[in-house]
């Protein structure tokens, strides 16, 4: 009899401990996964442009851009230095192309979707490189961020894709009128939007 006890209390210790490891095993494969779901979500789902706005136009205009996409929105953050006090423009311009002293090698205004000159977000059109104006202190420091949905980091949709364009800052203020350009002025900066 003893011996029966002694198997059937063996049976139930082995059926238990084989179910606490599978309980185990399952846990650790919970564990893992949700660990490579974390990892993959901001690759996925995060895109990071940086890069440095160089002198143009005998200025000592400077700066530091960066570009985030998070889902369908991307995020543009500039900073800026060495700029006249005042109002300066900013642009997307067609070519990721600083290469000439004037800066004018990086073409004209991004405007994939062949709209007239205007300020972002006018009902009359504009240009998707159309970013705006921004205020330099006397310090010669100025910044300017925004977020939209109508751009994109290396997305196939040419009329959202900002990836081999230029942002130009300008000596001078965006009339928002004058077409094509908005009567800017010079080109006093300017960096590739390249990864």
């Amino acid at each position: 009899m003893k011996k029966y006890i002694y198997l059937a209390m063996s049976i139930s210790l082995l059926a238990f401990t084989s179910c606490k490891e599978e309980t185990k095993k399952e846990e650790v494969e919970e564990v893992v996964k949700t660990e490579t779901e974390v990892k993959e979500t901001p690759e996925k789902y995060s895109k990071t442009v940086s890069f440095a706005l160089e002198s143009k136009s005998g200025s000592d205009a400077k700066g530091e851009v960066t570009f985030v996409q998070k889902g369908d929105q991307v995020m543009f953050q500039a900073s800026l230095t060495g700029l006249e006090p005042g109002v300066h423009a900013i642009h997307i311009h067609e070519k990721a192309d600083c290469s000439s002293d004037d800066g004018k090698s990086s073409g004209g205004h991004w405007n994939p979707t062949f709209k007239d000159h205007g300020k972002w977000g006018d009902e009359t059109g504009y240009h998707k490189g159309d970013i705006g104006n921004f205020n330099v202190g006397e310090d010669g420091k100025g910044n300017i961020s925004m977020s939209t949905n109508e751009w994109c980091i290396g997305c196939d949709d040419e009329t959202k894709n900002i990836l081999g364009k230029a942002i130009i800052v300008h000596q001078g203020k965006d009339d928002f009128t004058s077409q094509p350009s908005g009567a800017a002025g010079a080109r006093v900066s300017c960096g590739g939007i390249i990864q």
